[in-house]
Formats: structure tokens, sequence, C-alpha cells
């Protein structure tokens, strides 16, 4: 497996079939969006947090009734893991959450991003919840909130029960859907008298195309582009089924948006026709999901690129998918498309990538802080929102380990403070982000590139399962209690 497919690259392969480029619709300009403005850094209140994700961490995938996962079925296939290994043990976080929270607590966050395993709380997706899997994430949260820690619940990250993928096709299937919408509403009746925010999906662009289209992720399909296209609208639908589900089952007051890995566009150069460039490619590159979400259609351009391979829907389900949400969640890592403005079909032109652009320990995670700048106040502008999350950033690095045993990643902090100083121009014009979560607390189980990519502020050895903190760990505590880039 290479590094030039990875995690959350796929707006090269992906992106472009799943938006279309073609004439696009004018848009309204968005009114400024509010936010306490705060010189010289974040504005009050800021959320300052870190993620994970429950197969990446957990482990423990045989104990107390948790049933099987499509990645528990993937990486037993050989060759799909770049380094054969798998999910099973893990970080051991199933059994050690109360060490790693105290992590977390020692970071000085005040926010941690989880996600609940489906299949731990649902062995077969549906019927009866499994109590020992509802008791773990109980503790988790109780834990979490007796260290003054706010938790942020994922509904889904990529782990769908084994039982669903064989019994309708997974994703495939609408059937998945209704089920999904179930199980939020299990997990909102149960623990949104703690939990207060819940993202729905983790990255569409991702799981639906590597999984269902390109085969590099679980379930491992190579299916048509209609089909994928039609996969990636029963996502949305599963996205709004659930929102739906927790306005119904949630306490009073809970909140709820997607988590999605953004096609993100950016102005080549700041001038403003480059600037309204990357506004409409935004727009367009994300309207296979994001887009629809948002405005609850899809675009012209869309429909006309996809043809015959454009999905199947109903006014019913596009009235589903745009139930309102209360914030967007992006996940941001690298530029995926410099664009510039042009006078032929779309309106904007993508440049080309060359080989010599910057890039971390991954070919794909190239470095471009700007676009955690353009990418939120392009967003706001589209899509109206006025609570934007950036609910993923962060990289994978060159960690020198020293013979006392301590780590220095200043490629990581590098990145961080670089891309965070973006950020912060972004909230000082008013650009409503409301908070960060940084990928990842600590080293884990990479999906396809197993444990050889290391993403965390705290190091792991997967033997001992001893987590010792990097430079990066000290770097992000003085950011968040300056409430500061520090730039």
């Amino acid at each position: 497996m290479s590094d030039k497919v990875s995690r959350r690259q796929f707006a090269k392969i992906a992106g472009l079939s799943a938006a279309g480029v073609a004439s696009p619709l004018e848009m309204a300009d968005a009114k400024p969006a509010a936010a306490a403005r705060n010189a010289g850094g974040f504005p009050a209140g800021f959320v300052w947090g870190t993620a994970t994700s429950s197969y990446q961490v957990e482990g423990a995938v045989n104990e107390d009734g948790r049933g099987a996962s499509i990645w528990d079925s993937f990486t037993r296939i050989p060759g799909k893991i770049e380094d054969g290994t798998n999910g099973d043990r893990a970080n051991e976080h199933y059994h050690r959450y109360k060490e790693d929270i105290a992590l977390i607590r020692e970071l000085g966050c005040k926010a941690y991003r989880f996600s609940v395993a489906w299949p731990r709380l649902f062995p077969d997706g549906d019927g009866k919840p499994n109590p020992k899997g509802l008791d773990f994430y109980n503790r988790l949260i109780d834990e979490l909130l007796k260290n003054g820690i706010e938790p942020w619940l994922t509904l889904y990250h990529w782990d769908l029960p084994q039982s669903l993928q064989d019994r309708f096709g997974g994703w495939r299937s609408t059937e998945t859907c209704k089920i999904f919408g179930d199980y939020a509403a299990c997990v909102a009746e149960h623990l949104t008298d703690r939990v207060k925010n819940v993202f729905t999906l983790n990255e569409s662009g991702r799981f639906v195309y590597f999984g269902y289209g390109i085969g590099i992720d679980a379930p491992g399909l190579t299916l048509p582009r209609a089909e994928v296209n039609q996969i990636r609208h029963n996502s949305a639908l599963a996205h709004g089924l659930a929102v739906q589900a927790v306005r119904a089952h949630g306490r009073r007051g809970t909140k709820v948006g997607p988590a999605e890995n953004i096609d993100a566009c950016a102005p080549a150069i700041d001038t403003p026709e480059n600037v309204r460039a990357a506004e409409i490619a935004l727009r367009e590159m994300n309207a296979g999901y994001l887009n629809v979400i948002m405005e609850g259609r899809y675009t012209d351009a869309f429909l006309k690129f996809a043809g015959r391979d454009a999905p199947k829907y109903t006014d019913a389900e596009l009235k589903i998918i745009s139930s309102p949400v209360d914030f967007l969640g992006l996940n941001i890592y690298a530029p995926q498309n410099y664009v510039v403005a042009s006078d032929q079909g779309p309106g904007f032109m993508p440049l080309p990538i060359p080989k010599s652009f910057p890039h971390m320990n991954s070919d794909w995670l190239r470095i471009g802080p700007e676009t955690l700048y353009w990418v939120p106040k392009l967003a706001a502008k589209i899509w109206k929102t006025d609570a934007i999350y950036i609910s993923e950033n962060g990289t994978s690095g060159e960690d020198q380990v020293t013979p006392d045993g301590k780590i220095y990643d200043t490629d990581r902090i590098m990145y961080l403070r670089n891309y965070l100083a973006q950020l912060q121009r972004a909230t000082e014009e008013g650009v409503p982000v409301r908070g960060y979560f940084l990928w990842s607390l600590m080293d884990n189980f990479e999906w396809v590139f197993g444990l050889g990519k290391r993403f965390g502020l705290y190091h792991v050895n997967f033997d001992t399962q001893v987590r010792t903190p990097k430079l990066s760990a000290s770097f992000y505590r003085n950011v968040i209690a300056k409430n500061a880039a520090g730039v």
C-alpha cells in the first residue's frame, strides 16, 4: 500500500467524479459571521480538544459481546494492511481509558472527540443493545466529566457491523441507513444526558469511495461509479436520519452535525477573482455530500457531470438529508486543490500539484497551512453557518527517540504552529470557528498503514502499551494555556 493513496487523500481520484465541474449556480453572499474577537489569540471560550476513534484505539474486539466489524474482516485479508497488523489490540483503550483520559487532562484539553463502536453496542447492527457495550461508554463518559473534559461523540467512524455488510451490502442499502437511525436513537436516549455534542458520520468522502469504489478500505469493493454515487447518497441519508433521531430521542439542547474530510480548495493567489473561484470550487467539489446536506439539493453541475450515474433519490429523502444541523465539522489536513479563476465552464481551474510540493512523512500530507484559513472562511460564507469545528487536523511525523527515551517531533510542531496560526487569523477576522480537535491524542492503528504511521501527541509502544509524551504535547499544552497559536 503506497503513501500516495492514503488515509484522507480522495480529492484527486474521487472529488471530480463526486462533484462535477460544469457551470455552477450563482451563490448569494452570506452575511458576515459574528464571532467574539480576541486580538492576538483565539476567541474566549474556544474549545480545545483532541480525538481518537473506536477501532483505532479500543482493541478488545472479542470481549464483552462486541460483534465483528468490516475492519475486523478486512484486516484479515493478506496484503490489505501495509504492515500486516490489525486493531485486535490497538491501544487497549477499552481497558486503559482512565490512563488515557489522564493524558488528555495533562494537555489541558477541555474536550475529547471519540467514537462509539457500533458493533460493540449492537453486535449484529440491530436488535437489542449489548449492556456491556453500553456500560463501557457510560464509564468512559463519566470518567471524562470527572476530569473536567467534555465528551464529543461520533456515531460512525467506519466500523460498520459485519452483519449489516453480509445481510444488506452495507451502505449499498437504505436498510442500513434505517438501522443506523435506530442505532443513533439508542445512543441519544442513553448518553445525551451527559453528551451535549454529537457528530454523525466521519468522512463519507473517504469510506464511501475507498471502501466501495477502489477497494482500498473496508469492505474492499470496486463498484461502478453509479453505485458509488448511490452509496454516497445513502450515507447522506444516514446522516439525516441520525440528525432526526438525535433530535427526537436526545435531551433538549443536544447539538448535532457532520464531520467531513472536506475537499479543501484554496485560491492560488489572493485576488478577488481567485477567491471567488475558490468559493465556487469548494461548493462544487463537495457537491456530492456536504453541499446536499447543507442545501438540500444536488447542484446542477453535479447532476450534469454525473449524467446517467447520478444517484436516484426522492424529494422526501432530500428533506431528511438536509435536516438542520447545529454545527459543521471539518476534517482538514492538506490542500487538495489550489484554484485560479477561469472563463471556461465552471469558473475555476484546479492547478496540478508539483512533485516538489512540500509534504510530511506521508506523500499525501502536503503542507498547506492556509487551508485552515480559507476553507472555514469560504465554508461559512457558502453554507451560512455560524458554528464550525475543526473536527480533525494533525500530521504523522518522524518521531526522534533519544537514548534516554525522550521523543522530539519538531516536524509536527512546525506543522501545527503554522496551521494554527492560520486558524487564528481566521477567527480574528470573525470566521465562526468555535473549536479544534487535534488528531490524534496518541499513536494508534492508522487504517491501511497499520501501526506504521504515527499521528499522536503521545508515543505508544505497542508491545508494552507505554504512553510517552512527545515534544508536541508540550507545544499543544502551551497553545491551550495561552489560547493562542504562539506566533
